[in-house]
């Protein structure tokens, strides 16, 4: 089976909460053993050792992970891509699906838990800069290699708040938890991540910049500054897809780590272990499973092109299982294991970029030549579509729904392109939501 992996400042209470908590860090990473507890906060900001900082770097990269459940069961249910049965809480059928008179809640855990994450891992992400700016054991060099890797993190746990609210926006400027910034529209923080990711760009390119920490094994191959610039320049494409500037788009591609003749599965993962100081891949439910389950939507297998392997990633059922008058006979089987890496962004997510740009650039050839390297790879035949800028967005966006599968894109997809009205709505009360409330506490 092919498996994956108002503009006035004021301090916002949710997050006033959170950031007292920054350096209780779930589980430290099975590649370092030392305990993300044990300095105090003080006397990082004061004087952190190497030592130290790179405590903060791991915990950093930890925290990434946190609730990564909570946001993909949140744009995959709202996208249509899965439904999500538990015993224990009926949201994922109501709430999440428009069933009924229900609404998006802004108390409610899918949007508070991943939004929380994010920010808990962005503050870290502050008090690392903060920390190796005003120590005087890291080399100049050695610093900004801790800010390349702080800023770059930053920009992309912005970006999936931002993929959750979109419009009612996000907070980007958290750095001074007494003095938070306002949440800014989705335009103003698409370019607050632009500016995050350019600067660490300055940083990585120095050429004596150094890593004095090791990263997990997740970021092999972009684990030292030559790398992780290619990494951060395959984020700064997909912010600049959001934007719609479709030159810089390409620009940004040529810098990241894209290989056209590469392995599509080349990229940056987050990794999990079944240490007990370390965390599972909680995306992962075993085949067949009953109780809290994640299934397939049905559209999924009926609208895939016969002979995709991609198919693989939603397996039949040995019984059908029903939900509030919802059904699925085809599990989400995107990971094999509860230990499996779950993907950052990889090659061949930076191909269907080229081809997407390539079709806003009104350049057909291109774009039909990078839709066949995905197409090919998944066992299909060439394309042989229509070559209009319309029927080749058709033929991407559903290659992005079979390869970014369960990795939340599908509603941001859909959404880009005002077609949230083409998802499927499966009882006559359901609605398709276009955006997520931001935390009420906020």
């Amino acid at each position: 089976m092919m498996q994956l992996a108002p503009s006035h400042r004021r301090t916002g209470p949710l997050l006033v909460a959170l950031l007292a908590l920054v350096l209780l860090v779930p589980g430290c990473k099975k590649w370092d053993d030392t305990n993300l507890n044990s300095p105090s906060l003080n006397g990082l900001l004061e004087n952190a050792t190497v030592a130290e900082l790179n405590n903060l770097v791991t915990g950093t990269e930890a925290q990434m992970r946190a609730d990564m459940g909570f946001y993909i069961d949140a744009v995959g249910i709202v996208g249509r891509e899965h439904y999500r049965f538990s015993n224990s809480d009926p949201r994922y059928v109501t709430d999440l699906l428009g069933g009924g008179s229900t609404v998006l809640d802004p108390n409610g855990f899918y949007i508070t838990n991943p939004w929380s994450a994010r920010y808990r891992c962005i503050r870290n992400a502050w008090i690392l800069i903060g920390s190796a700016e005003n120590s005087s054991f890291p080399t100049a060099a050695e610093q900004r290699g801790y800010r390349a890797f702080a800023r770059t993190v930053m920009a992309h746990q912005l970006l999936l708040n931002l993929n959750l609210t979109d419009d009612n926006g996000v907070r980007v400027d958290v750095e001074d938890p007494d003095d938070l910034g306002p949440i800014v529209p989705r335009a103003q923080a698409l370019s607050a991540m632009r500016d995050l990711l350019e600067a660490a760009r300055a940083d990585l390119e120095d050429p004596s910049t150094e890593f004095a920490f090791v990263l997990s094994p997740g970021f092999e191959g972009f684990d030292d500054p030559e790398g992780f610039l290619r990494f951060n320049r395959a984020l700064a494409a997909r912010v600049a897809l959001y934007q719609e500037q479709w030159t810089d788009v390409n620009d940004l591609l040529g810098a990241s780590f894209l290989d056209p003749t590469g392995d599509l599965r080349t990229g940056v993962f987050m990794e999990y272990s079944a240490l007990t100081s370390d965390q599972l891949n909680d995306l992962y439910y075993p085949p067949n499973a009953s109780g809290e389950v994640r299934l397939a939507h049905p559209t999924y297998a009926m609208d895939i092109e016969a002979g995709d392997d991609r198919i693989a990633y939603a397996p039949l059922r040995n019984d059908t299982l029903t939900q509030a008058d919802l059904s699925s006979d085809r599990d989400v089987a995107v990971y094999g294991s509860n230990t499996d890496p779950v993907p950052i962004i990889t090659n061949e997510e930076l191909i269907l970029m080229r081809a997407e740009a390539a079709i806003r650039l009104m350049n057909t050839g291109d774009a039909v030549a990078a839709l066949d390297l995905i197409r090919t790879a998944h066992g299909l035949p060439a394309y042989t579509g229509g070559s209009s800028e319309e029927e080749l967005i058709d033929e991407l966006l559903v290659q992005r729904r079979y390869s970014l599968f369960f990795q939340g894109h599908r509603w941001v997809d859909m959404r880009r392109y005002g077609r949230l009205g083409e998802l499927p709505i499966d009882r006559p009360d359901d609605d398709v939501w276009s955006q997520f409330p931001v935390p009420f506490a906020e």
